[in-house]
């Protein structure tokens, strides 16, 4: 019994092993933005054994490599990009599997003005800097800010940080430099800061984004098959636990100790004699005859 239950804690201790989160894969930009000129460059990197695929404002969905990009493995680089390079990217793995990374959204601009913007989602209560860029001269230009299209105000130094930013801060932003023209718009998504007494938030799902990058959790095929295989093998093995110690613990039937006997008394015979004298004339009792019979149960 005590080597079952070494084996039981072993197969609990697997199958901990086994069931730990996956983290999810992350699709990192070089340059760190959302928005590039014409002719710049960019680098978009994934984990070992994830590559690049993108689906463009043409709506064909490749991967690095296939007519676009330089693929080195899980990095892709687009040193020339074209305005036709604007759309959605993000990881896939090379396995095959129908599960990816979340998707990110890189515009391409053929103007003069950009916007500098985090590409990827920021946390709640983080500040953010938003830079409007010129192409023409290349410093800083004062420059107007807008939201999902709304005036936000105006910055002489073509920099507007966003303090402290939360849930309702997410939105379309986008910016104008007088006399050279007006970025391209993009999204900025907040994320919740995860509570100290309760589990992190599920992330919210992006309408633009892939089916199969709504989740950004990648549990790979064989650690469910190793969970499922340890969860029947330690049930069976519980079962067969229980089993032998019901065996041990049931009385064997029919067994009772040696020695015990169990006494019956049973035809019991009474015969009456008449009286007789002897020669001393004295009586003779009435002789009682019995006849026990006894039963011994072994």
């Amino acid at each position: 019994m005590e080597g079952t239950s070494h084996c039981l804690i072993f197969l609990i201790f697997l199958l901990s092993c086994s069931t730990d989160p996956v983290l999810p894969v992350r699709l990192t930009v070089s340059p760190s933005r959302s928005q590039f000129f014409e002719d710049e460059s960019v680098t978009l990197t994934c984990e070992d054994g994830w590559t690049v695929r993108r689906n463009t404002t043409r709506g064909n969905i490749t991967q690095c490599g296939d007519q676009w990009g330089e693929d080195d493995g899980s990095s892709c680089s687009l040193i020339y990009l074209l305005p036709l390079d604007t759309g959605l990217y993000w990881c896939e793995s090379m396995s095959g599997s129908s599960s990816s990374s979340s998707s990110i959204q890189l515009s391409v601009s053929g103007g003069s003005v950009i916007l500098q913007s985090p590409v990827l989602p920021v946390m709640e209560g983080d500040d953010v800097t938003l830079s409007c860029r010129a192409k023409n001269p290349t410093h800083n230009l004062p420059a107007a800010f807008y939201k999902d299209g709304s005036f936000i105000g105006d910055e002489t130094t073509g920099n507007k940080t966003l303090n402290s930013v939360k849930k309702s801060d997410e939105g379309l932003y986008k910016c104008n430099v007088k006399g050279h023209g007006e970025s391209p718009s993009s999204r900025i998504s907040v994320k919740e800061k995860p509570s100290t007494t309760s589990g992190p938030p599920p992330s919210p799902s992006s309408p633009s984004s892939p089916p199969s990058s709504q989740s950004g959790l990648f549990i790979p095929l064989s650690s469910v098959i190793v969970v499922v295989f340890l969860l029947v093998l330690l049930v069976l093995l519980v079962l067969l636990v229980l089993l032998v110690r019901r065996r041990l613990q049931r009385k064997p039937e029919g067994n009772q100790d040696v020695g015990e006997e169990s006494i019956t008394y049973s035809d019991i015979n009474v015969s009456h004699h008449p009286r007789q004298k002897n020669k001393s004339n004295e009586d003779i009792f009435t002789v009682a005859v019995f006849s026990l019979k006894f039963r011994t149960n072994q």
